[in-house]
């Protein structure tokens, strides 16, 4: 009988665990997405909230941003989007750092130029003070 109590307790735990954790990732993903309707909507306080201090910014041509410039091209319109599609994305949780990867249509323009692009994309979370803040994001084009 104990060993049967002993079974059912690990499998509690370990489904409260999974629960968490799916609920960790369904919330990055979330705020990924979330991330994307800021920039089409010129929600720019809600963007500079979710990134960290010291984030990088790297986007597919190879320009690099730090925080201020991202928030600061996006509020001046130096950078626009007028559509983004996520056509997918995943990620991955390891303690307090999540890993979101994913692939999306953009469409916008840098400096009134305009692109239409296929990116993959990779976005790193840390969560700090119980907050997930983007840290890092890379974007590559697809052949």
């Amino acid at each position: 009988m104990k060993n049967n109590n002993v079974l059912l307790i690990v499998f509690t735990l370990a489904t409260l665990s999974g629960f968490a954790q799916s609920k960790s990732e369904q919330l990055v993903l979330d705020l990924s997405k979330k991330k994307f309707d800021w920039m089409l909507n010129k929600q720019y306080d809600s963007l500079e909230l979710l990134l960290d201090d010291q984030v990088k910014y790297i986007h597919s041509n190879g320009w690099m941003q730090s925080k201020k410039e991202v928030v600061d091209d996006f509020a001046s319109g130096k950078l626009t989007y007028q559509k983004i599609e996520v056509v997918e994305s995943t990620v991955r949780l390891y303690d307090q750092t999540a890993i979101v990867t994913g692939r999306g249509k953009f469409s916008g323009a840098v400096n009134n130029n305009t692109f239409a692009m296929e990116l993959f994309y990779t976005e790193v979370y840390v969560n700090k003070k119980n907050r997930w803040l983007l840290a890092s994001r890379h974007a590559n084009r697809m052949p």
